[in-house]
């Protein structure tokens, strides 16, 4: 009787875990016409279920081409679409990626110039004048800037864009503004923040004015601090991405750029990756080998940073797809901060990883040649933000909004995750 008793039991568990597994599957998504819409991990009812704004893909569905299918030979342009959805929309290739998206997700461009590559890199987001300052290319294509002419720097009012979008839904186009900036900023690429109230900014420099970092007033007019321009007395090549480690160290990349882009001289010392102290001025090397060291980003704890290595992207001597378009990741030693254990974290299927980020969750972001892709912790890649364009960088500005650079458009995505807190002192 009891045996019978314990059978039982154990059956209605059974159905009961198999309900709770089956409901746990399952991800409640709105599309854009307010249908509500329910997608299983399994897929099981069809290869793709689409909806207007998003695309699930059961990679086992397409693990296999074959000889007659169509490969991507330029990886760079032709990417992983195979519905050939509608641009933008969320890539969903795990469900842990609905978990970041959320239950009513919106990617909708806020601002646009067809003519000008003026969202590229350097994004920064103000808390309390909720704006994003960014910088425009530097002299790639549509950049209006060369040997001769300094790219710019500008700013998006946030405030601006909500209103915009509460009159209807669809893309808007709000009007971003120029700032002026002193001499001494010349050809900006990389930018976090807040660093005690201010903007930190990695230029590239032009001609024979030296790459640096600089520290940047948020408001008028915009005051200007230059913190380092050298290393022991030798240029760099062309700052390219900062971010600040807990201690309040500042650790930047350095990779010519400037060179390929044929607005700086031959470089000067080797790509690397370096820590600058502040409070004392000693500066660092804390990773080299290599290839082009670009974004950098720290895990929410500090004990690690992921650093883009883009050795596949020379700037206007072209694409090399055999060279690194991979996230290296690395131990930070808890005494020195020197940079240790490399391994690999994660390769970019569709250019290079460029500018990174972590949200909540310690997701890893990378802004690509298709749109933001988006890698769990331990590096599969689980969706992407898919523009369908090239994105060189993102920022987080506030629970639930990740903006995003596409060059000639500025891209807002309303999502379920806030991202790891930039701001220092």
């Amino acid at each position: 009787m009891l045996n019978l008793l314990v059978g039982v039991v154990v059956a209605i568990l059974s159905v009961l875990y198999a309900y709770r597994t089956t409901i746990s599957r399952e991800r409640i998504v709105h599309d854009v016409h307010g249908q509500i819409e329910v997608c299983n991990h399994f897929f099981s009812s069809s290869l793709i279920q689409q909806y207007s704004f998003l695309q699930v893909v059961n990679l086992l569905d397409f693990s296999v081409i074959g000889t007659n299918g169509s490969f991507r030979d330029v990886p760079d342009y032709q990417h992983f679409n195979p519905t050939n959805h509608t641009t933008p929309f969320f890539q969903v290739f795990d469900d842990a990626f609905l978990d970041v998206i959320g239950s009513n997700p919106s990617l909708n461009a806020v601002s646009s110039d067809p003519s000008f590559a003026f969202a590229h890199e350097a994004p920064v987001w103000v808390p309390n004048t909720d704006e994003i300052f960014f910088c425009s290319n530097a002299g790639g294509d549509l950049g209006r800037s060369n040997v001769e002419h300094n790219n710019q720097v500008a700013k998006l009012s946030m405030r601006e864009v909500a209103l915009a979008m509460a009159e209807g839904p669809g893309d808007v186009n709000v009007t971003y503004h120029k700032i002026d900036l002193p001499e001494s900023v010349q050809m900006t690429n990389g930018g976090t923040g807040l660093y005690k109230g201010q903007i930190l900014l990695t230029n590239e420099g032009r001609g024979h004015r030296p790459a640096n970092l600089v520290l940047m007033n948020t408001r008028s007019p915009y005051n200007v601090t230059v913190l380092l321009d050298h290393f022991y007395g030798r240029q760099f090549n062309s700052l390219n991405d900062v971010k600040v480690h807990s201690s309040g160290n500042i650790f930047f990349t350095d990779v010519p750029y400037g060179y390929y882009q044929h607005f700086k001289p031959e470089p000067r010392l080797p790509n690397q990756v370096y820590s600058f102290n502040p409070r004392t001025g000693a500066i660092r090397v804390v990773a080299d080998q290599l290839n082009k060291p670009n974004g950098l980003t720290f895990s929410r704890d500090y004990k690690t940073v992921y650093v883009a290595d883009t050795g596949s992207l020379i700037g206007k001597f072209g694409h090399n797809p055999t060279l690194p378009a991979t996230i290296q990741v690395y131990d930070v030693d808890s005494e020195t901060l020197a940079f240790k254990n490399k391994r690999v974290f994660a390769y970019a299927d569709s250019g290079a990883a460029d500018g990174l980020g972590i949200d909540e969750f310690g997701n890893v972001y990378g802004a690509c040649f298709d749109g933001v892709n988006v890698w769990n912790p331990s590096g599969t890649l689980i969706g992407k933000f898919f523009l369908g364009t090239k994105s060189a960088n993102f920022a987080f500005a506030g629970k639930g909004r990740l903006v995003i650079l596409a060059e000639n458009k500025i891209y807002l995505a309303q999502i379920n995750v806030s991202g790891m807190s930039l701001m220092y002192g």
